[in-house]
């Protein structure tokens, strides 16, 4: 699993989410296009591109004078990472663990029965 650098802020989530929506390459302008309704520089998603990329999120090629960005982390490798590092930050993971629990509703629990039933199956295949 990729390491998180850290929580994105506001604008930097929503590039991410635009960006993992579109699901290909994007440039700038492509993502200022996108987030219409947000009054933004260029620069400033230019500088806010490069941040995500340094934190190892998106990944870019040069195209010409200008950058291309793609997704280096999809957004359920995203979200695993941060709830492992909140799981990583407690001083017990058992209590985290079970406020987490505790705070979801009947049909996330019995997805969670489910999706821990095939993590258990999963292992067992490729245990030696």
């Amino acid at each position: 699993m990729p390491r998180i650098s850290g929580e994105l802020g506001p604008l930097e989530r929503s590039v991410m989410e635009f960006i993992w929506d579109d699901g290909g390459e994007v440039t700038v302008r492509d993502v200022l296009v996108g987030l219409k309704g947000k009054a933004l520089a260029y620069t400033t998603l230019m500088t806010v591109l490069d941040r995500l990329q340094h934190k190892k999120l998106l990944s870019r090629r040069r195209v010409g004078r200008a950058y291309a960005y793609r997704q280096a982390v999809s957004r359920e490798e995203y979200l695993a990472g941060l709830m492992g590092s909140v799981l990583a930050s407690s001083d017990d993971r058992r209590m985290a663990l079970l406020g987490f629990v505790r705070s979801v509703d009947e049909d996330d629990l019995a997805e969670l029965r489910r999706m821990i039933r095939t993590v258990e199956r999963e292992r067992k295949r490729t245990s030696p």
